[in-house]
């Protein structure tokens, strides 16, 4: 029987090891593709490309995905202050670029066939399959984890069988990692339970002495970390590093799964929410309320439509079109303080600022005269007051 060539998206941890062996027993030809949107060292990255050779793949591609993940999506993040249910920052995002390498592989390796390792009861297997039957329908979508059940010590006993020996960190949680930050999930975590505080990497508060850090955008973008030009997606990195030395960035999260039930992870992700924090001071300085109110709905839908597995839903292309126009004049310096725990934007400074002191000073001083401001108050609740007055039976007032 002719072998066929399958194209697995490969991160090495204990889904995809599985995926690998069982789908050489089904007599597939396993080529592994590993994208590091961020989540993996040097060394690791040898360590999977040798773990993929052991396990069986015939060839194994490595992708740095760092740049496009940031141009692509993390931007719009950051444009649309973009927390799903005002709490996670679509770290999850990851996905759509390992879905556009998927496809690019497939297409150089000549298959029809890619596979990765989701399981049936989360999110990540609409992402990935919703995302390629949209941009890719040709394709045919192998998923070895849900096909088994998605049973992890049934897992690791198929791969102890084969001589295959799983790290203890993997028998505990689920960790995903990208530029975002990291996400947990297993354990007690599941539980609805306070995990092991040792599992965190990155929210460790070391720094007690206060800070200063100044970011720059551009149309939206951080351009400039502490008066130095750097890509967005080194900015991020370094902000990792830095505000996640505070203790600042650590987050508890239980949301609306797409699948329709309720998921508990727990995430580190002190880069991305203090951009986030710094954008939404600019924003509010640099727009109108209009443009800040009617922003709010278009961030909130495209926010839901990145999480559902959307991305690629032509309504996107739209609201981008939105976003990117609203975006034009979000330029500026932020200077953010921090101390352990805690972020906050203490100062602003942009050539489209609407404070302009010539006009007014806030509570302080104005260009105005008093009777200008009760002509205003007169006319401004003129409708409330006629409309109290017929409830009373009253139109005299």
């Amino acid at each position: 029987m002719t072998k066929k060539k399958v194209i697995l998206a490969f991160s090495g941890g204990l889904d995809t090891s599985f995926s690998v062996p069982y789908l050489i027993d089904k007599n597939y030809e396993v080529i592994t593709m590993t994208v590091d949107t961020g989540g993996f060292s040097p060394l690791e990255l040898k360590s999977i490309a040798k773990k993929s050779k052991k396990l069986g793949a015939i060839r194994h591609h490595q992708i740095d995905g760092k740049k496009a993940m940031f141009e692509t999506l993390i931007s719009y993040i950051i444009k649309t202050n973009g927390l799903y249910e005002n709490s996670y920052p679509n770290m999850c995002a990851d996905r759509y670029i390992i879905v556009e390498q998927l496809i690019k592989i497939a297409k150089k390796e000549k298959t029809k066939l890619v596979a990765h390792g989701s399981t049936a009861m989360g999110n990540d297997q609409i992402r990935f399959d919703v995302a390629l039957m949209t941009i890719a329908p040709g394709l045919k979508i192998i998923t070895p984890i849900r096909e088994m059940g998605g049973d992890r010590k049934k897992e690791q006993r198929y791969l102890a069988n084969k001589g295959f020996l799983i790290d203890k960190v993997s028998k505990k949680y689920t960790v995903n990692q990208n530029i975002l930050g990291m996400t947990y999930s297993g354990a007690q975590i599941d539980k609805v339970k306070e995990p092991d505080e040792t599992m965190f990497i990155w929210t460790k508060a070391k720094k007690t002495k206060q800070r200063y850090i100044s970011i720059v955008f551009s149309k939206g973008i951080p351009i400039s970390l502490n008066g130095k030009s750097l890509a967005g997606f080194k900015i991020l990195q370094k902000l990792n590093e830095q505000v996640g030395s505070f203790g600042y960035g650590r987050g508890y999260y239980t949301g609306n799964c797409v699948v329709g039930i309720k998921g508990h992870i727990v995430f580190e992700a002190p880069g991305i929410l203090a951009l986030i924090k710094a954008h939404l001071a600019l924003e509010q300085l640099v727009l109108t309320k209009h443009q800040l109110t009617i922003g709010q709905f278009v961030n909130q839908q495209f926010t839901d439509f990145l999480f559902s597995g959307k991305f690629y839903e032509p309504v996107v292309k739209n609201l981008k079109k939105f976003i990117d126009s609203q975006q034009e004049r979000v330029c500026g310096e932020v200077v953010l303080k921090l101390n352990p725990g805690q972020v906050q934007a203490v100062e602003l400074k942009s050539p489209f600022s609407l404070i302009n002191p010539k006009i007014a000073t806030y509570a302080q001083e104005c260009t105005w005269s008093t009777r200008d401001a009760e002509g205003f108050i007169k006319l401004y609740g003129l409708q409330s007051k006629i409309a109290v007055s017929l409830k009373k039976g009253d139109r005299n007032h």
